[in-house]
């Protein structure tokens, strides 16, 4: 067993989070292996809602990584982290990870929940966007409501594959090809019941793939919802214009440009550390508009509030916002 050394002092993303344990490392496929965390002193940790993520803090790194269990009374949390070879470096160390080394964590967080009045949970994923599907698939057979998958992914390339025909049986839909996933998705999208939601994730062009598919069937965009990867996954946006209140100035904010980025060019200091949507150090206040969130650190319901936003990936739904800055 090894012990991997621990920062000093926990991440601001994870601050008022838990120290947790490696207990297992397994191979999911070439790229993806999936790590069991748990208490070193035993016992229970807090539950979560289907679809949350945790932000992991590795050496001097943090992520986020969808938790793929029920959330019910867990034991441990459970992630899988896909290698990205040309990333940061975050999921390489990942990858390193052995049992008994210990990693800082935040507290559950929710991103992407399921709809409580559902009559039905229709789940599509494509890749490692298997992880938040997965958990709300445990999460419906546990609370005995009904789901369905439609799984894409490479030949050799799917995570979670046993465990997802385990638990969904005949209600999983495997896709190798492109032709196959459209065919699937159109019946489906076409043949649903009154009352059921869909969620998606995976790659931004393929979640605005199935997600125009379905406007276009006419679901209503209350019965739509997506996560994304990460900021990696964000498109430029559209461009925007924001007035800083205290400073007295307006800026332009381009698209493909953050409003971080458009702050700091204008001799602004905003604390930032992660840049990806992740750590909450970028919050600014919203005096007016409304932000377009992209972040995972608020919650669904600060979200709503409309107050608060992270400017490292967020935007503007409209075409102005007003700061407090």
């Amino acid at each position: 067993m090894t012990t991997t050394a621990l920062p000093i002092s926990a991440h601001p993303a994870v601050e008022g989070g838990l120290q947790l344990e490696v207990t297992s490392v397994s191979v999911q496929t070439e790229s993806i292996v999936s790590i069991i965390l748990a208490n070193p002193s035993g016992g229970t940790l807090p539950s979560y809602v289907p679809g949350s993520h945790l932000v992991v803090q590795y050496g001097d790194g943090v992520n986020a990584y969808s938790l793929t269990g029920s959330g019910n009374a867990p034991s441990e949390y459970a992630i899988s982290v896909l290698r990205v070879e040309d990333g940061a470096g975050g999921s390489m160390a990942m990858h390193q990870l052995a049992v008994g080394d210990r990693v800082y964590v935040s507290r559950p967080r929710s991103a992407f929940a399921p709809v409580s009045t559902a009559t039905h949970h229709l789940l599509v994923a494509a890749g490692i966007g298997i992880t938040p599907v997965l958990s709300h698939a445990r999460a419906a057979a546990d609370r005995g409501t009904t789901s369905s998958l439609i799984y894409v992914y490479r030949p050799g390339a799917g995570a979670h594959v046993d465990e997802a025909r385990e638990l969904l049986g005949p209600a999983l839909t495997e896709c190798s090809n492109r032709t196959g996933f459209q065919e699937v998705l159109t019946e489906q999208l076409a043949s649903q019941n009154l009352g059921t939601h869909l969620y998606v994730c995976g790659p931004g062009a393929f979640m605005d793939g199935v997600l125009g598919q379905a406007r276009e069937l006419g679901w209503p965009e209350a019965r739509l919802h997506s996560e994304a990867f990460g900021a990696a996954e964000l498109d430029e946006g559209e461009p925007f214009s924001v007035n800083l209140v205290r400073s007295g100035i307006k800026l332009e904010v381009p698209a493909g440009v953050s409003l971080l980025e458009t702050l700091e060019n204008a001799g602004k200091t905003i604390p930032n550390m992660c840049r990806k949507g992740i750590c909450g150090e970028c919050s600014l206040s919203v005096l007016r508009g409304a932000p377009q969130h992209r972040d995972l650190y608020l919650t669904d319901e600060e979200k709503a509030e409309n107050t608060t936003m992270m400017c490292c990936v967020s935007r503007s739904e409209d075409p102005e916002l007003e700061l407090d800055l």
